[in-house]
């Protein structure tokens, strides 16, 4: 039994699987889409009829789209968003029922619970949360004397309240994995912080914080990536960018241009570029906050 840990041919046969299953579905299809995007394509499942004339003309529409620029920005809105609200809030939540003694679990439970419900659920509850006419919230602030509703989901408000939600559900996500990194701390270092007179703010500042360094760092990776990719719960409020494709972001102006506007091969040139920015953008991020081999 010990030849097989010792013979390295077994170990490529072990990971020829995983192997295969990534070149067959995350690698072929990524090159296919970039050949895609130089090919003229109207119909998903097609390789299209000829080559782009220029066969660089998407990449030229790409800087030049005025709505690629709006959906960048807010794109980089969601990502600020992602960091100070999900992640940041996430922590905050996280210190705050790591200190307590009961109902840890209780609250673990309530602040998952928004990432198990369909996030297309969810945009259809939030909807009728920021309705114009008998919204609940509307309806709310007239219980304190507003007399003029707000359009919560107009053109000033949109970005705003297209965010509020997105936050809201993915703040359990980074609760749970900050909680965990909190657990594997050990209580020693706690109990001897308390011996020698550290309040609990000093021991979450000089203890907590330090040795949450890499977990703080992964949670900031997949915000940021993650704020790139998101897609449902914002279509679900705002279907093609209402109003006025100012809602729009990287990855629901991709769908858009594919499924709706039927511009194929615009649409794969979209996904290139949202590939692009996810693999800078996390070096970016992991460069900036740097994880410590020492914890």
């Amino acid at each position: 039994m010990s030849n097989i840990y010792k013979s390295k041919k077994y170990v490529f046969f072990f990971l020829a699987p995983a192997f295969i299953f990534l070149i067959l579905y995350l690698y072929y299809p990524f090159f296919v889409n970039i050949y895609g995007s130089f090919r003229a394509i109207k119909n998903l499942g097609t390789y299209g009829t000829k080559w782009n004339d220029p066969w660089y003309e998407n990449y030229v529409k790409l800087v030049t789209d005025p709505v690629v620029r709006t959906s960048l920005k807010n794109t980089f809105l969601m990502i600020i968003a992602t960091i100070v609200g999900q992640v940041g809030i996430a922590l905050l939540l996280a210190i705050l029922v790591d200190n307590i003694e009961k109902g840890t679990q209780f609250f673990r439970t309530v602040y998952f619970f928004p990432i198990v419900i369909s996030a297309t659920a969810l945009g259809l509850l939030f909807n009728l949360i920021f309705l114009y006419d008998k919204g609940m919230l509307n309806q709310f602030l007239e219980l304190f004397g507003k007399t003029t509703l707000t359009d919560w989901k107009g053109e000033k408000l949109a970005i705003l309240t297209m965010m509020i939600p997105v936050v809201w559900q993915y703040v359990g996500f980074y609760f749970v994995i900050l909680e965990t990194g909190l657990n594997n701390i050990s209580q020693e270092l706690y109990e001897s912080a308390a011996i020698d007179g550290a309040t609990r703010f000093q021991r979450v500042i000089y203890i907590s914080l330090p040795l949450l360094r890499n977990v703080i760092c992964t949670c900031l990776t997949l915000g940021v990536t993650g704020a790139l990719k998101v897609f449902d719960l914002p279509w679900t409020m705002f279907p093609k960018g209402m109003p006025l494709k100012e809602t729009f972001l990287t990855g629901t102006y991709m769908y858009y241009q594919t499924m709706e506007a039927k511009n194929v091969d615009y649409g794969a040139t979209l996904a290139v570029l949202i590939v692009v920015l996810g693999v800078v953008l996390s070096r970016i991020t992991r460069a900036v906050f740097k994880e410590s081999e020492d914890f």
